[in-house]
């Protein structure tokens, strides 16, 4: 922008019946000054055009290079899927103007196996293994839906103690993928001791699966009709002992962090989620219950006789990663509740039915009866038939609702099988909460919404 003060020259370069301005570089007029009257009303630095100034001339610019103009562009960068703070593979896209996140674009499909479609030509007890290979921090979870919806279509109960021994296992499961997010939110936040401390526990939790069932992480135990095997001797004891100390762990964790006034300001007022989004966006689980929204299917609709038990749904009030961190510490707590309920009340007898064409003989039985070897081969070669229907059934995964819509043909395999995993669901708020956050808050939010990549992709 020129001063008007030095922009006066005789009409022969002016042109002030267009109210433009001509420049003709090659000429050199004579130059002459307004009045003060009229220079007066220019006093002032001009460094940008106003209506004023707008009103008596226009730029036009001949035999001279027009300024360039230089614009500032958004910077796109990838966040993953090999950055160990994605938590599995995701690719999560950003759009940044400057450290600010301007969009968030998630994009899946790197662990993607077919699950569904492979399960469908394998027998149901065959089928099992596959749950595992989905959320494989909580498999147990995982296993026990698949067996109540093959259990629904068979129009079968599994006996007491079967129950049970689901619900010790599913809620051991649950404090085994709390104390994972909770220790690796502070880990992203930048607090490392938690961490070990989480870890040492979780070890115990799977050396306990693994006297349960000989694996440690990929348990395949719980079957449609029950379980594999009873619980081994002192499994109950070893379980209330770890339990007593779990709760010291807990608050030695609340102490270091939940009180820390940095992982306060790294949580507090990142990911806000209202109820009406989470609603929308199809969240469940802590994602849902830290908007303010008590929704739990075990008090909702119970299954495995989760009535039984006293036990509250914690929920949240600001829907923040605060809120979802002091959420699942609580869950895990109240997962301490049901367990101690369950070891006062399990009750004894079989732990599978009692239907031999279904669940498969012991090894004793399979040795000395004839019939029973015979069940064992028939079930090995060619599985159960399951009569004709359709079920959709869902629990309360530690990550929120694990869903499972079975179809069946009347054959021994399924005719169509889709999981609808929380994680999924999930992962589309990224796209909503991540706009507006600085770049390294990206990692928290992410650790707070909590997503494992096998039920995403399957």
């Amino acid at each position: 922008m020129l001063n008007l003060r030095f922009l006066t020259t005789c009409n022969s370069i002016f042109n002030f019946s267009r109210r433009n301005i001509t420049f003709y570089a090659p000429l050199s007029a004579h130059r002459w000054y307004p009045d003060p009257e009229f220079v007066k009303q220019f006093n002032g630095p001009v460094m940008y055009p106003t209506p004023e100034t707008n009103k008596f001339y226009k730029m036009i610019y001949n035999s001279k290079l027009r300024p360039l103009e230089r614009k500032l562009q958004n910077m796109w960068i990838n966040f993953g899927p090999q950055h160990p703070a994605a938590h599995g593979v995701l690719r999560l896209i950003l759009e940044l103007d400057g450290e600010m996140v301007v969009r968030a674009d998630p994009h899946i499909g790197f662990l993607h196996r077919a699950t569904e479609k492979l399960m469908e030509s394998k027998h149901y007890n065959q089928n099992l293994p596959y749950m595992d290979r989905l959320d494989y921090v909580s498999t147990i979870s995982n296993e026990t839906c698949f067996a109540l919806a093959v259990e629904t279509l068979l129009n079968i109960e599994a006996p007491p103690r079967a129950k049970a021994i689901r619900v010790l296992c599913g809620e051991l499961c649950r404090i085994a993928n709390h104390m994972l997010n909770v220790s690796g939110t502070v880990l992203d936040a930048g607090g490392i001791t938690p961490f070990f401390w989480m870890c040492e526990e979780r070890e115990k939790i799977y050396e306990l699966f693994e006297r349960l069932c000989g694996a440690r992480v990929h348990c395949a135990y719980v079957r449609p009709g029950g379980v594999s095997q009873d619980l081994p001797i002192g499994f109950l004891d070893d379980v209330y002992e770890l339990c007593m100390k779990l709760g010291e762990r807990f608050d030695e964790t609340e102490d270091v962090a939940t009180g820390n006034r940095l992982y306060y300001a790294r949580t507090a007022g990142i990911g806000v989620l209202t109820a009406h989004e989470a609603m929308s966006l199809g969240c469940t689980g802590p994602m849902l219950r830290c908007t303010g929204v008590k929704w739990d299917l075990r008090v909702a609709h119970p299954y495995d006789d989760y009535d039984m038990y006293d036990f509250d749904v914690p929920v949240g009030t600001f829907g923040d990663s605060y809120d979802r961190h002091l959420l699942r510490l609580e869950e895990m707590r109240q997962s301490l509740r049901i367990i101690n309920q369950v070891l006062d009340t399990i009750p004894p007898g079989e732990i599978k039915t009692d239907d031999s064409k279904i669940c498969l003989p012991s090894r004793v039985e399979m040795k000395t009866s004839m019939e029973s070897l015979i069940h064992h081969f028939k079930l090995c070669t060619e599985g159960y038939t399951v009569p004709p229907g359709a079920t959709y059934t869902a629990i309360e995964c530690p990550k929120g609702e694990l869903g499972l819509y079975m179809v069946a043909d009347g054959t021994s395999k399924p005719y169509r099988i889709f999981i609808r995993p929380s994680s999924y669901t999930h992962l589309m708020s990224l796209s909503l909460l991540g706009k507006g956050l600085m770049l390294a808050d990206i990692a928290v939010l992410i650790a707070t919404v909590d997503v494992v990549f096998g039920d995403i992709d399957r």
